[in-house]
């Protein structure tokens, strides 16, 4: 498996289709390095084209899952946009953040599900993270800040784009405008987790088991699903029922579709091909 300089690869169990990506810098909180937006991307094209992946569980080593952007990082990125021409300066900066931008939506565009297992700091770039990922659970002890206000910032790698979303817009604008520091009971109040766990081992063993479960069902279908919803996202109705049509036409004829209905007849577990 191919080594990163800012996350860890990895499966707790070798026959599981559940795999981890982890945050791994403990030592600076696990803020975002510039090799973290070539690592991230990296990674998750890996695993989607990984047949044994079925699930990925977004986690992190040591006491915080994220505190934000790599202050140096921010401070070589404005360096580098300086060469005394404004409009070059401009399209330098406008494409570095681009590609930070596209780093994070790397977790949307992995066909499988990615669940964000959130302890300690969730904060700036990594409130960005979580939001874009399909599923977040956090233990007790997590707190979450829409940060970037208070460096003099609007935030831009996707939080603004995401969290009304799953939050609402009034609540949104509050904490971005704020940065104020929320607790993972209030995340959960908001929406923004499914569930808050009593600890970090409490919350690894219950996000694994969530994993499992989806990592159980036929892939065809978990895929799917989170295609059409994040499809579904940006349309009317009308549009979004046109499209989960069209991609049935093409994916509901399938053997995992024979295998659910034989297993449901003779009440036993089904098993799927990988995809």
């Amino acid at each position: 498996m191919e080594k990163y300089q800012t996350l860890k690869i990895d499966q707790k169990n070798p026959n599981s289709p559940v795999f981890y990506v982890t945050l791994n810098r403990p030592n600076h909180r696990n803020a975002l390095s510039r090799d973290f937006f070539t690592d991230l991307p990296k990674a998750l094209s890996s695993l989607d084209q990984n047949p044994d992946a079925n699930v990925i569980v977004l986690t992190a080593a040591g006491d915080h899952f994220c505190a934000g952007i790599d202050l140096s990082n921010l401070s070589s990125i404005a360096s580098d946009a300086v060469s005394g021409d404004r409009g070059r300066d401009g399209e330098r900066l406008r494409r570095a953040i681009k590609l930070m931008q596209d780093a994070v939506t790397a977790i949307e565009r992995c066909r499988k599900p990615v669940i964000a297992a959130i302890h300690g700091a969730c904060i700036g770039g990594g409130v960005d993270i979580v939001t874009a990922c399909d599923v977040r659970y956090c233990s007790e002890d997590a707190f979450f800040s829409v940060k970037e206000v208070d460096l003099a910032i609007t935030a831009d790698l996707g939080t603004l784009q995401r969290l009304p979303g799953i939050v609402g817009y009034g609540h949104a604008l509050e904490l971005a405008l704020t940065g104020r520091r929320f607790s993972g009971h209030e995340a959960k109040e908001l929406g923004l987790v499914s569930g808050v766990f009593g600890s970090k081992q409490e919350l690894d063993s219950g996000v694994r088991l969530v994993a499992e479960g989806i990592a159980a069902k036929s892939p065809l279908a978990v895929t799917g699903t989170k295609a059409v919803l994040q499809r579904s996202r940006d349309m009317s109705v009308e549009q979004g029922l046109d499209y989960v049509a069209t991609w049935n036409s093409a994916m509901l004829i399938s053997d995992d579709l024979s295998e659910a209905v034989s297993a449901h007849r003779q009440k036993r577990k089904p098993v799927f091909a990988k995809l």
